[in-house]
């Protein structure tokens, strides 16, 4: 009999396979991203129901298979149910799922980069801090993450922007969100983040598309 690995992570991606089946894409802290089946999730009242959604942030008990894994179950630490209530602060996270499936590497060790989004995450529900400083946030240390930054802003911009930008990158993932910037050093920033973007990604995100639209 096969044994079971446990993984801490978070679903990223989650589609219906078949009749009764869902298809996972795990962002794991041991393993980068996986992909892993939910055999009979969709079925009215399996166990696998509730935790193979977006957003669920849980302990995963796994069969390891050639390509991919089979959930058993999960102890769930954090479904972030609070995201649903607020269209905009779910489109958000909705886009930081995209950009970490984007980012995440298989097999890879993935504890900074899934740190990042849980932390991301929590900083969406909390009214003090606005959903665009989150956004440019962890956008910058997601890149910075995977060696895709520069040591400064790559624009002429103030002092404030410029010790901004260097706290973002530096700062312990546990003390990103514990600041708010003046509106005009938030659009430097902005600007800056976006010219990082352009020079790095290669891909338009779903989510950022809808957020646009609302205007967030």
């Amino acid at each position: 009999m096969r044994e079971s690995v446990n993984l801490a992570g978070m679903v990223l991606k989650s589609a219906p396979l078949g009749e009764y089946d869902r298809r996972l894409v795990l962002l794991t802290r041991e393993r980068g991203k996986i992909t892993a089946f939910a055999r009979g999730a969709r079925r009215t009242g399996n166990a696998l129901m509730a935790v193979c959604r977006p957003f669920v942030f849980a302990n995963f008990r796994l069969y390891e298979g050639r390509d991919s894994y089979s959930l058993a179950s999960a102890e769930v630490k954090n479904y972030f149910t609070e995201l649903a209530a607020d269209v905009e602060a779910a489109c958000y996270g909705s886009y930081f799922l995209e950009f970490a499936d984007y980012y995440g590497r298989e097999n890879v060790e993935g504890e900074e980069l899934l740190l990042l989004l849980y932390q991301s995450l929590r900083a969406l529900l909390k009214p003090a801090i606005p959903n665009s400083l989150v956004q440019l946030v962890f956008e910058l240390r997601a890149m910075t993450i995977n060696g895709e930054y520069t040591a400064y802003p790559p624009d002429p911009v103030s002092e404030s922007a410029v010790y901004a930008w260097e706290f973002i990158i530096s700062s312990p993932l546990e003390k990103l969100y514990t600041f708010v910037l003046k509106e005009a050093v938030q659009r430097e920033l902005q600007e800056c983040v976006e010219i990082n973007k352009r020079r790095f990604l290669d891909r338009e995100f779903k989510s950022l598309g809808i957020l646009r639209e609302l205007g967030g």
